[in-house]
């Protein structure tokens, strides 16, 4: 078996995973280039996943699942965005809140406990809604207008809206930050989707990861036991490093790989009638695809270095905020660079509705607007050399 990749296969189980992912790659692709057309949600994909059992493969082993590592997380991810960008990213927040929860344990052991044996036994999925409309990125600090009324049993009315509520069509569980109406401050709830008052309200238009199916989720006077109180005074908790948001890196990682992959496939085979055998032995061609796996080797490199050092050095995780965003930051604008070389490779067949890239390119641009955001990177570089400066 040959894999692109598969120098980052260290073991068995992730060589059996990464296998898994690999065989059905072809229909992984079919089934997301099928959803951006038809603006739908790549329902196949998901359930092939499930059956298989990688949605489950962050639930601790405690509770039946695999625990893999966050090295491992970005090795499975970034295949999957090989095959399908909407479909990585989507399975990405979900795998990597269980990663986190499972390595933070903020929630009541019972209640956490539960979400992973429906993740193992149902295939359950999760995700976190916090975007709202006039808030925009919860990373910038806006204040949720979703409100949340405690009941004079303990319980908790919930009324509010949430935009970019990715898989909303095949999420099992909602968390929700929203305001005490009390005390103003901010808490986050866990809202099973089959709660009265919840809802999908079918929003979602953009012309990257169409198949992520984020649209907007209502909440309307949705009553919410006071257990399910997961997180209190959220953004009064410390501040930490993320580790399992390389999750969106990686993801954009494997879209870049796609779109290498598809440049190498068309220069191999394509010869015109101009010039004697293919066009990847021409000079130009050649240095674009040079170019293409600098770029790539340097991105997956840093990214990959990232995820193991989260793994290895677990008392220094929180110094590794600049390393992560760095890793996120270089592997997104290095993909969009990738699919761009890609593009010139192909030349103006790349933009046929037909050709993957034209789907690529719209994807991958998705990148700069999933947290850290790039202004917010720089700026945090900035300042840490400027403070590093002075203390000298």
């Amino acid at each position: 078996m040959s894999l692109h990749g598969e120098r980052y296969i260290k073991t068995e189980r992730q060589e059996k995973i990464y296998t898994q992912l690999h065989e059905r790659e072809v229909a992984f692709q079919k089934c997301g280039a099928r959803a951006d057309v038809e603006n739908s949600f790549p329902f196949e994909n998901i359930a092939e996943l499930q059956k298989i059992g990688f949605t489950s493969l962050t639930v601790p082993k405690e509770y039946g699942g695999e625990e893999i590592s966050l090295y491992e997380l970005v090795l499975f991810l970034e295949k999957l965005g090989q095959a399908d960008g909407s479909t990585g990213l989507g399975l990405g927040w979900h795998l990597g809140i269980i990663k986190d929860l499972s390595e933070r344990r903020p929630w009541q052991e019972d209640l956490f406990k539960y979400v992973c044996e429906q993740a193992i036994s149902n295939g359950a999925l999760l995700n976190r809604a916090a975007t709202e409309p006039k808030t925009g990125s919860p990373t910038r600090g806006g204040k949720p207008e979703t409100t949340a009324v405690k009941q004079a049993d303990g319980s908790w009315r919930i009324t509010g809206r949430k935009t970019f509520t990715t898989m909303s069509p095949v999420l099992d569980f909602f968390l929700i930050a929203a305001t005490d109406d009390e005390t103003e401050t901010v808490h986050e709830f866990l809202v099973p989707r089959n709660t009265d008052g919840v809802s999908i309200e079918e929003t979602w238009d953009s012309i990257a990861m169409t198949g992520t199916g984020s649209h907007d989720l209502v909440l309307q006077d949705v009553h919410i036991s006071a257990d399910f109180l997961v997180e209190q005074n959220r953004n009064e908790r410390k501040a930490r490093p993320s580790g399992w948001l390389l999750h969106i890196p990686a993801v954009y990682s494997g879209i870049a790989m796609a779109a290498r992959n598809e440049a190498l496939r068309f220069a191999i085979n394509y010869s015109p009638n101009s010039i004697v055998g293919p066009i990847s032995e021409l000079p130009n061609v050649r240095r674009l695809l040079g170019e293409i796996e600098l770029k790539l080797s340097q991105a997956r490199r840093l990214l990959f270095t990232a995820a193991k050092a989260w793994d290895e050095e677990p008392n220094e995780r929180e110094h590794m905020t600049a390393q992560l965003q760095v890793a996120k930051y270089t592997v997104t604008n290095t993909a969009i660079n990738v699919v761009d070389l890609a593009m010139r490779v192909v030349g103006a067949r790349s933009l046929s509705a037909k050709n993957p890239l034209q789907r690529y390119y719209r994807d991958v641009r998705a990148g700069l607007h999933n947290p850290p955001m790039d202004d917010a990177v720089i700026a945090m570089l900035a300042e840490q050399a400027i403070q590093t400066k002075k203390s000298k």
